[in-house]
């Protein structure tokens, strides 16, 4: 599931550990207009070139072999090519692809064939024929920049030149350090942990009322992961906190020594 905004976290967006708020960065309008023109400059030298080529290949032929060649041709320019090519590159142009931009499903995953070919036969009327006009104003008013068929096929471009920046480890709170050590702390489940990380890594960006309420809720289904509970009247916050970093001390450790068992073996063999 994906916010509509992801700089405000509200008591609506992690209501169970699978609701968790997943979004790609989507890109800028002047990115996709830039993208869009290259698109635009290509698919028009593509099809002066097959229009070229036709009449060179149908000057003896009648008109009617003339007439269905060209409409061929505008398929084959406009909706085959464009369908066939962000279909094999998984969500790329040449304009994207120049960019650093790459079309995705509206919950971020790789599009298909189906999506291309929607995304085709709508930029051909709001792009070509009426001159991109449409696709404009659609991707002005968006929060996503979609135009109009990024709606019609549940897609949306995004920036896939980000560069990723990891939030700092989270510190184990030192009133619960000695607690932590002797717990018995299973894996979380994957939405539940993703939720407890976001939470806590936006503790300055959340209202502190949602911010309560997110991490109580959020405890509660942390609880039944975790014997003994913590020691009565913590927060929480700091609780989470805990076994984010409880988890994160004991990974490390396990993947520590799995990679020295690894290299005893290779020195063995």
């Amino acid at each position: 599931m994906s916010t509509p905004d992801r700089a405000h976290l509200t008591a609506d967006d992690l209501v169970t550990g699978d609701a968790v708020a997943l979004d790609l960065p989507a890109a800028g309008l002047g990115a996709r207009m830039v993208s869009g023109l290259i698109d635009v400059v290509v698919t028009v030298a593509l099809l002066v070139a097959v229009v070229l080529l036709l009449l060179t290949a149908t000057l003896q032929a009648d008109q009617a072999l003339a007439t269905v060649g060209m409409i061929g041709s505008l398929i084959v320019v406009f909706l085959v090519v464009p369908t066939a090519v962000e279909t094999l590159t998984r969500g790329k142009s040449l304009g994207k692809w120049a960019m650093g931009l790459r079309t995705v499903r509206d919950d971020a995953g790789p599009i298909s064939f189906q999506h291309a070919f929607v995304r085709s036969l709508v930029g051909f009327v709001e792009v070509y024929a009426f001159t991109g006009a449409p696709a404009f104003l659609s991707a002005l008013v968006s929060s996503r920049g979609k135009r109009l068929g990024d709606y019609a096929a549940g897609t949306y471009v995004v920036r896939e030149r980000v560069r990723l920046q990891l939030a700092p480890p989270l510190p184990m709170p030192p009133p619960l350090a000695a607690w932590a050590r002797g717990a018995d702390i299973a894996p979380l489940p994957l939405g539940l942990a993703v939720a407890v990380r976001q939470l806590l890594g936006r503790l300055g960006q959340v209202d502190p009322a949602a911010r309560a309420g997110l991490a109580a809720r959020l405890a509660e289904q942390v609880a039944p992961h975790v014997s003994p509970p913590p020691p009565p009247g913590t927060p929480p916050e700091a609780f989470l906190m805990a076994v984010v970093a409880a988890r994160r001390e004991r990974d490390t450790a396990r993947l520590e020594r799995e990679a020295r068992m690894r290299q005893r073996l290779t020195a063995r063999g």
